[in-house]
């Protein structure tokens, strides 16, 4: 059975090393990250991360649980898919000549991806959009020749005007003894 992608927002303290703390949990526990951004907030003192990862509810709670006891961590936070907006950011050069560019110019259209370069050999695209329309446009793309390829991995904030987590508080989950390590 595949492993629903859960994405999980952090709040930190705009500190240096905070985000190598961070990923360093993640490697010491074994837990695997799909993806990770890291952005400013309208706080400079304020640090936002998106992580997202693909694992089981008990793993869940442990990144949650162990991520959440960091110094830096101000706040961690599950993204509901159905009430949260997520993003990313694709750049792809794929081989093209004259025989495939206009073929590669409809794919493009019909997902609203921009070429931002072109030269007789190449065309670059750009795609922001959510994971399933990236994933989708590549799938587009399987019979050409991608040269290179660049995903810049999800960022993601909750609809409406505030920012209002539909969680329980990390403190209240219980960790999985299984998983629990010092």
């Amino acid at each position: 059975m595949a492993q629903e992608r859960k994405t999980i927002g952090l709040m930190l303290k705009n500190n240096p090393g905070a985000l190598s703390r961070i990923s360093g949990l993640f490697c010491r526990r074994n837990f695997n990250i799909d993806s990770i951004t890291s952005s400013a907030t309208t706080d400079p003192a304020v640090t936002r991360v998106t992580i997202t990862i693909h694992d089981d509810e008990a793993v869940l709670r442990q990144v949650m649980l162990q991520t959440a006891r960091l110094e830096d961590v101000i706040e961690v936070f599950l993204l509901d898919p159905e009430n949260s907006l997520q993003r990313e950011l694709l750049l792809v050069k794929l081989a093209a000549n004259v025989s495939n560019r206009s073929a590669l110019r409809e794919i493009a259209a019909i997902y609203k991806a921009k070429i931002i370069d072109l030269t007789p050999e190449s065309m670059v695209f750009e795609l922001t959009g959510r994971p399933s329309k990236i994933d989708a446009f590549l799938a587009m793309l399987e019979g050409y020749t991608i040269l290179e390829m660049c995903r810049t991995g999800i960022t993601a904030m909750e609809r409406g005007p505030v920012r209002v987590h539909n969680r329980k508080p990390v403190e209240t989950l219980k960790p999985e003894p299984e998983l629990c390590e010092n």
